[in-house]
């Protein structure tokens, strides 16, 4: 690209900006963009998108109830080697979350010190704007993309009425309605706005009529849910290998132990179901049938931090009936598997905004648990076709 070309420039505004993921997003682009560290692990670092980013004009801010720097941030979370963290500290000691709203009706309380001085849901949301707007004129920003890297929230009670619509999702602001949690209030300021939202949790945030209603409304593109990184992404990667070669899955047993501020959050019986429910469709749909013995375990084990460990044991029974074993044990940073797939998700969903795609973009599945897009079909969660979609997407818009 010349220089005398605009050079595209995206905002991802996140929330949970100070979390484990967020803060190595924002420390690793700092060290591609300075030469300390090379873009791998970037699933779209070797292609040429059209209209897409480049790594090096990305920016990062967003909310966080915890105000502290982000240099202190991924000191504390010891994702970053000390080495990496020392070399992005002067950029990332720069940088300080905006204050996040929160309902602790639907997440297990945190640290709070940095909570939004909002007297109402409207004013909530109208600061969300204000701060949106602000990243984007201060910093030059063509575009700026909503990023939900919060704690899992228990699932809304579905026969919540402000959900049915977006009619009802509007009077339940103006009355402050409880039903109304702080992921839905981020994926409505952004959409509302126009503004690109990804839901990287398992939270149920965007997936709501009224919230896609605001999207195409607003020509907002969404994607979500619950970001694919580890244990998951080997279960869709092997899960239609077993299929297509008639070995089936008598039983597979997953645990996962993890020890950051997720895994604390996950120690709560209603923040687990959430998780555990978008973890466990995915093997019945793939395979074709339902595993009777297909048992889910996440234990919060604070020694690991954000190394989790991921264990399965799988039993098979193959031709003639005869049994077989397979075992899997994957030894993960969970932040550096999410950190490059939420980059991926910003710079595909400004692509997407610029193509004029509003509501949720099914063909980015390969990065979720529980794909969106699918208008109540079943969605696809094998990963090489998930891939395919992917490619088949940036063919068409990209290229």
């Amino acid at each position: 690209m010349s220089h005398s070309m605009h050079r595209r420039r995206t905002g991802l505004a996140i929330v949970g900006l100070g979390g484990a993921v967020g803060s190595t997003v924002a420390g690793g682009l700092h060290l591609i963009r300075s030469g300390a560290s090379p873009a791998s692990g970037l699933p779209l670092a070797g292609r040429t998108l059209r209209g897409a980013s480049d790594y090096d004009d990305l920016a990062v801010a967003g909310w966080d109830l915890d105000g502290s720097p982000l240099s202190e941030a991924v000191i504390r979370h010891k994702v970053l080697t000390p080495d990496l963290a020392a070399r992005a500290e002067a950029e990332l000691s720069q940088i300080t979350p905006w204050p996040a709203f929160h309902n602790s009706r639907y997440c297990r309380p945190m640290r709070q010190s940095h909570v939004m001085a909002a007297n109402s849901l409207r004013a909530a949301v109208a600061q969300m704007r204000e701060d949106l707007d602000r990243f984007q004129d201060q910093r030059r920003l063509d575009s700026v993309v909503v990023i939900n890297l919060g704690s899992t929230e228990r699932a809304p009670d579905p026969a919540s009425a402000c959900l049915a619509n977006l009619d009802a999702f509007e009077e339940g602001l103006d009355r402050n309605d409880p039903d109304i949690s702080a992921g839905m209030l981020y994926a409505y300021a952004a959409a509302g706005s126009g503004r690109p939202f990804v839901n990287f949790t398992p939270s149920q945030a965007a997936d709501l009529a009224p919230i896609e209603a605001l999207a195409r409304a607003h020509g907002a593109p969404l994607a979500g849910k619950d970001g694919k990184t580890g244990q998951t992404l080997v279960k869709t990667a092997l899960a239609p290998a077993l299929r297509d070669r008639a070995l089936r899955v008598e039983g597979w047993y997953s645990t996962n132990l993890l020890g950051n501020l997720d895994g604390y959050v996950l120690d709560d019986p209603q923040s687990r179901a959430s998780k555990i429910g978008a973890k466990r469709s995915v093997l019945d749909q793939i395979l074709g049938y339902t595993v009777d013995n297909h048992i889910i375990n996440i234990c919060y084990h604070p020694p690991k931090g954000d190394m989790k460990e991921a264990w399965d044991s799988i039993d098979l029974s193959g031709f003639l009936g005869q049994p077989m074993q397979m075992k899997i044990n994957f030894l993960c940073a969970d932040s550096i598997l999410a950190a490059p797939l939420v980059i991926e998700l910003a710079r595909l969903c400004d692509i997407a905004l610029q193509q004029g795609l509003s509501g949720c973009i099914r063909e980015f599945a390969v990065f979720f648990k529980s794909p969106q897009g699918f208008n109540g079909a079943p969605p696809e969660h094998a990963f090489h076709a998930q891939q395919a979609m992917l490619d088949a997407w940036l063919a068409r818009y990209a290229q």
